[in-house]
């Protein structure tokens, strides 16, 4: 691939979602491919049924440091990203396979509690580490595949359609305010630290919204305004987000003060608490523990109050 200017074209020149795009661009899936890229998991038909399959990689320096999470930690978050996927499609995680690359000199114990970290956070929802594989490499690497069992309603991103609600089930903006205060070199206030740390998906959400007749939904990794963008963009409308919506805990006020920034901020853009969002049908009751939090719209693209958000909508890598 080249850029006008004939130079061949960077990764970084695409993004996250070009490389996905060039990557995936004229490949058909076989018949025993039910959903493919492009949702939080994929779907595959087995002589049983069906399962759903996704796949996480952290990698130290990047995602996490030595110096803010425990191995532990680290451990617990790597597996809640992934859990959080099956959830999302309204599906149960069953096993887990690792993938862990690691310098030669890294102490082993180090390894042994980010396992466990993993199987305890795996064993909230019944899953179990299965298998995996180990290799050398000059920074740490966690890749986690995730095997899930399909619901008998498999929720994906491009079921929304103009006037549905949106809903929110689980903390938001927690995490993103904790990497704020430790990217200042503070460790207070502890609570928006340790939800950076390790986060708290609705794992149970996801089935519910499924039952409760949700016509789309998505796990918020990278920040409510960016994923919903997905949401909006795989089904074809707009989604606008009702700013007064969100109950603004009082640590992220702290937070905000502290720092100068608006405390809904950390919620609307930040990423890593794994809440689940969803559309309903407008006459539909929303489950137990969900909010709504805006509707859907004819356009296209996200909005909050019915305007354009002028700061970066959320996390995207390689930009």
């Amino acid at each position: 691939m080249t850029s006008a200017s004939g130079a061949a074209t960077t990764i970084s020149d695409l993004g996250e979602f070009g490389l996905i795009a060039a990557v995936t661009a004229g490949r058909s899936d076989a018949p025993q491919v039910l959903i493919g890229p492009g949702d939080d998991a994929a779907q595959v038909a087995t002589p049983g049924g069906s399962i759903l399959i996704s796949t996480d990689t952290l990698v130290s320096g990047r995602h996490f440091r030595f110096d803010w999470s425990s191995a532990y930690d680290v451990g617990r978050r790597a597996a809640a990203a992934n859990l959080a996927d099956i959830a999302a499609m309204g599906g149960v995680a069953t096993a887990l396979t690792i993938g862990f690359a690691a310098p030669g000199d890294l102490e082993s114990q180090w390894a042994v509690e980010l396992s466990q970290g993993i199987a305890d956070e795996a064993a909230l929802v019944g899953a179990h580490i299965v298998g995996g594989d180990v290799t050398a490499a000059d920074e740490v690497m966690v890749c986690i595949t995730v095997i899930g069992r399909a619901g008998e309603q498999v929720v994906r991103r491009n079921g929304a359609s103009p006037g549905e609600v949106v809903g929110l089930r689980g903390r938001i903006g927690w995490a993103a305010a904790g990497l704020a205060v430790l990217g200042r070199g503070f460790r207070s206030p502890r609570v928006v630290v340790e939800a950076h740390r390790r986060p708290e998906p609705p794992y149970d959400a996801g089935p519910q919204a499924a039952t409760a007749g949700a016509t789309s939904m998505i796990d918020v990794s990278d920040g409510l305004i960016a994923d919903l963008g997905h949401v909006a963009e795989s089904s074809g409308v707009a989604i606008d987000i009702a700013s007064e919506a969100f109950e603004v805990a009082e640590p992220l006020v702290s937070v905000g003060a502290a720092i100068g920034v608006d405390p809904r901020s950390f919620m609307l853009t930040g990423g890593d608490d794994h809440p689940l969002a969803a559309t309903f049908p407008a006459d539909a009751e929303l489950p137990e523990g969900w909010t709504a939090i805006g509707e859907v719209r004819e356009g296209s693209g996200v909005t909050v109050d019915g305007e354009e958000y002028e700061a970066a909508a959320g996390h995207e890598h390689f930009r």
